[in-house]
């Protein structure tokens, strides 16, 4: 097994654009680290560069402590799972399995142990005489990990691998995967641009931007303490709210006002928000912080508004409203009743409130 190390890694292509930039990381041993970000940001690029699929511009990639820049791709010890399962149609399963190790020229005996092994562990041991034609999309992605399995790497790749699935079976092969990888313990870096196949897979994520890292940590610490309004608004389903807003200063006590909404900053903020006394800003609350008001709630963290649309879900009710000239989202309790254009008072949790400077975007 084996960590994998990112240095001061830049891409740049003919024309200039400049893909990569100044991308550090350290993905430790038996990590499971996911790229995300939207289309665009250099994830899929980043994750080429380190199977060797792609010229390094500027910058370091160690497998282990081997610097492997010059390195082709099979000499690096690492495996590929893509989103587009890359099969050959005229082999079966087994050939398609075997068909890396026979390559580089390995006993029969030893191909075999190997195949029906990952065939054992993905369960697709009744499919290896079926050609990929007659496999369902989830098989084919069965197939397409096993075939990176039997090269017992020392770190598997995965490009946004469930891409091509339906929603139902990418929540079944999320599952698989994440039990694959503690059954194998083996070092991946995963790419996808779905926040909630990132959030559930990574034991740490990768928040990428404009080719830029934006923020680094558990899943948790990301949608808990987002360093900036890019990686708020990104990691979360449905989105974190945001309301611009302007800090004023009353008697000592700081206000975020905007159009027909005024909210006190809460006491942990202060400190933080004076400094922003008389400018804009941004406040940031997240749709499970807000909830239809009661007489408990402090008119300091209330304000009236009136529902523009209501989404059942079953197990939770969203309720589209607007609030500083901003659309907003709360997640309330199933229970509730609400209809378009009904008056509500909305409460949010003080203590879960965000404030993210205006230029920056930096979290305050």
């Amino acid at each position: 097994m084996a960590n994998v190390t990112i240095r001061n890694l830049n891409k740049k292509y003919d024309g200039g654009f400049h893909a990569v930039k100044d991308v550090n990381l350290e993905i430790r041993d038996k990590e499971f680290m996911v790229l995300v970000g939207p289309s665009g940001c250099g994830k899929t690029t980043t994750l080429r560069m380190v199977a060797g699929l792609e010229e390094i511009t500027s910058g370091e990639i160690l497998i282990g402590a081997e610097v492997v820049n010059d390195l082709p791709p099979m000499d690096r010890n690492i495996a590929m799972v893509f989103q587009n399962y890359a099969l050959y149609p005229h082999k079966s399963v087994y050939q398609n399995m075997a068909f890396g190790l026979q390559m580089r020229k390995y006993p029969k005996h030893e191909i075999e142990k190997r195949v029906r092994e990952a065939a054992e562990i993905l369960g697709i041991e009744s499919l290896l005489e079926r050609k990929p034609r007659q496999l369902s999309g989830g098989q084919r992605q069965r197939v397409a990990v096993g075939r990176a399995i039997v090269r017992h790497p020392e770190v598997f790749l995965f490009d946004e691998p469930l891409s091509n699935l339906d929603a139902m079976l990418r929540v079944q092969m999320r599952v698989e995967l994440k039990r694959l990888h503690e059954r194998l313990e083996t070092t991946a870096i995963y790419v996808t641009h779905d926040q909630v196949e990132a959030m559930t897979l990574g034991d740490r994520v990768v928040v990428m931007k404009d080719g830029w890292v934006q923020q680094v940590g558990e899943p948790l610490e990301l949608y808990g303490k987002p360093l900036n309004r890019f990686v708020a608004g990104f990691i979360g389903s449905p989105a974190m709210n945001f309301v611009d807003v302007t800090v004023s200063d009353s008697s000592g006590v700081l206000w975020a006002d905007a159009d027909g909404l005024r909210l006190k900053v809460p006491p942990q903020l202060v400190e933080r928000v004076r400094a922003h006394a008389g400018k804009r800003i941004a406040i940031g609350v997240r749709p499970e912080a807000l909830h239809l008001a009661s007489g408990s709630d402090l008119p300091e963290y209330s304000f009236d508004t009136a529902v523009d649309v209501v989404e059942p879900l079953g197990n939770e009710i969203l309720v589209n409203f607007r609030a500083g000239g901003a659309p907003m989202v709360a997640r309330v309790d199933p229970a509730v009743r609400l209809k378009a254009r009904q008056n509500i008072r909305v409460a949010l949790d003080p203590e879960r409130v965000h404030f993210f400077d205006d230029k920056s975007g930096a979290a305050i």
